[in-house]
């Protein structure tokens, strides 16, 4: 499935808001399809400035959130509704230096709720698709590229066992945090440097990031997961063989 936002940009926001873990009163959803699934978002979640880019506005979870009522059948935590520290590192280092990414077709892999993407397109590239399996996320991604006026495309396919795509720079952000995925990463990765594309990797250090296939570009100081883990170091490297 493919989705299409179309937008420009926006100011930075003067509002701040804070990260909080997942919690909340009873809320029932039953939301199973697109609409519902957006509907629930803007009606539970808060639109609040990312921690270190606070260009970019998120619809973020809050206590009142009511998260833990979203009926998911494979029991895979919310994680689109939070920024994660390795995101947050790459998003302010493409907005920061933009000529890695200006003009030039972009991959988020793993978007989240499009963090990296929204960077992505507002540092001045070219088109951008962000790959994400949870369908809460898929939903959350138009939202947030449309609150920060970019366009983004949305594809809900797992990507990781097939060829590289049309790309020229693809971005990950975080998803080093368990062994399999990591492996599976790996190899996409891979096939994606051996086609000729820049890869650029954000991650706090995690057990099972490959260090030594990356080249470290930056680091910063940033909260991960809401505040929940603490600050970590988000550094941003470069993928390569």
């Amino acid at each position: 499935m493919l989705v299409r936002q179309v937008a420009g940009r926006i100011d930075q926001p003067n509002d701040s808001q804070e990260f909080f873990p997942i919690a909340g009163p009873d809320i029932h959803s039953t939301a199973d399809t697109a609409a519902s699934r957006a509907e629930f978002i803007t009606r539970n979640l808060r639109l609040s400035p990312v921690p270190l880019v606070a260009e970019i506005r998120l619809y973020t979870a809050h206590p009142a959130s009511g998260l833990h009522q979203i009926d998911n059948c494979d029991h895979t935590p919310p994680y689109w509704a939070y920024p994660w520290s390795g995101g947050m590192a790459l998003a302010r280092h493409m907005l920061d230096n933009p000529g890695l990414v200006t003009g030039r077709a972009v991959l988020d892999l793993g978007s989240g709720s499009g963090l990296v993407g929204i960077a992505a397109a507002l540092a001045g590239a070219s088109h951008v698709v962000a790959a994400e399996i949870d369908p809460f996320g898929c939903a959350a991604i138009p939202l947030n590229a449309a609150e920060n006026r970019v366009g983004i495309t949305v594809v809900d396919d797992d990507l990781l066992d097939g060829p590289p795509p049309d790309a020229e720079v693809i971005a990950v952000g975080d998803l080093f945090y368990n062994r399999k995925l990591a492996r599976r990463v790996t190899g996409f990765l891979d096939r994606c440097v051996d086609a000729g594309m820049d890869v650029l990797v954000g991650d706090p250090h995690r057990a099972f990031l490959p260090l030594k296939r990356l080249a470290p570009l930056a680091s910063y100081d940033v909260p991960d997961m809401g505040l929940v883990a603490g600050p970590k170091a988000g550094a941003v490297f470069r993928f390569g063989r």
